[in-house]
């Protein structure tokens, strides 16, 4: 069910509400860290973000001397980790390193924090489009072919995905919206086992993030059909857009952030942004992003409120069309 409330309340002011939320309190960053500090992963071990959240806490942990400890909290959709944080004591010691989801969660099911009044940004980190994959056996070379092969087999094609409301489902059911055609979702827990099931040939196509699906492109185990970005991707640079492969206006982008409780003082904050914004420029981060077909996505609290609203109004539209709901 959507959550109006959520775009009107939050998403559609975002921008009048990210940047006043950083709190007024001051002083606490003198000594900061003095004990480890946990990055909350919302997603299983072994998915995408799991090698940037980790060469992320390393440089962390050698720029302010203290532990910076990546702890994956699954489940619910990212929800479970998020609602962890979202409780946590707002001192600075629990961060969340959220997606995309962070913004349709609300939007498909009842959750117990406001994904923006209880979060405020700490640093934006990437963004990376999603790779359109076929296993081999399917008689399809392209992404035109995919879709007249999707039109002849109407609900016949299945596609996984890394769970019911997650960016790369809504991708499938965006796909089914603007090309006509009905393919059908397969959930699963996460990322990884949605592409191991591909190769397993369990399933027919799917849509994955290049640090997980690149080496199995590479091996032959699965075949690109089309990148959703806005250009081709460097590690991928034969595989099309779905511009390019004839499905202009098609945009599916993932994002990741990292978020703090909104009552964390000020100082701590701005001490937290200065060192990620470090960390990232490190040339071990530059390599993570590159071999993860990831860029740099590097926003100012407005601009993320407006990528965040953009995103929302996006999924609501998919989510309602598609009459998306989570079981």
């Amino acid at each position: 069910m959507l959550r109006s409330q959520f775009l009107k309340a939050g998403l559609l002011s975002a921008a009048s509400v990210l940047a006043p939320a950083l709190p007024r309190a001051q002083g606490m960053a003198t000594g900061f860290p003095d004990r480890p500090v946990r990055l909350v992963v919302p997603f299983p071990p072994g998915g995408s973000v799991d090698p940037l959240a980790r060469v992320l806490g390393q440089k962390m942990s050698e720029g302010l001397g203290q532990p910076f400890v990546i702890e994956n909290r699954p489940g619910a959709n990212a929800a479970i980790g998020t609602e962890f944080v979202a409780r946590a004591p707002a001192d600075g010691y629990t961060l969340l390193l959220a997606s995309t989801s962070h913004v349709t969660n609300p939007l498909l099911m009842t959750v117990s924090y406001d994904a923006l009044r209880d979060f405020v940004p700490v640093a934006t980190l990437s963004e990376s489009p999603v790779v359109l994959v076929v296993h081999p056996s399917v008689p399809a070379n392209s992404l035109q072919e995919l879709i007249e092969l999707a039109r002849a087999r109407p609900t016949r094609l299945n596609y996984s995905s890394a769970g019911t409301g997650n960016p790369n489902h809504l991708a499938g059911e965006l796909l089914n919206i603007m090309a006509g055609v009905q393919t059908t979702h397969v959930p699963y827990r996460g990322g990884a086992p949605a592409i191991t099931d591909l190769m397993a040939g369990l399933v027919q196509f799917s849509y994955g993030s290049t640090i997980i699906v690149l080496p199995h492109i590479q091996s032959g185990r699965l075949r690109a059909l089309a990148v959703s970005g806005a250009t081709r991707l460097p590690s991928l640079p034969n595989v099309p857009t779905f511009a390019e492969a004839g499905l202009p206006g098609y945009g599916i982008r993932i994002w990741n952030a990292v978020f703090a409780p909104a009552a964390t003082p000020r100082d701590v904050i701005a001490k937290l942004t200065a060192e990620i914004e470090r960390s990232m420029a490190t040339p071990e981060a530059k390599e993570r992003l590159e071999s993860g077909g990831m860029e740099r996505l590097a926003l100012s609290p407005a601009q993320f409120a407006d990528l965040m609203r953009e995103d929302a109004e996006k999924y609501a539209r998919i989510i309602r069309t598609a009459n998306v709901r989570l079981e």
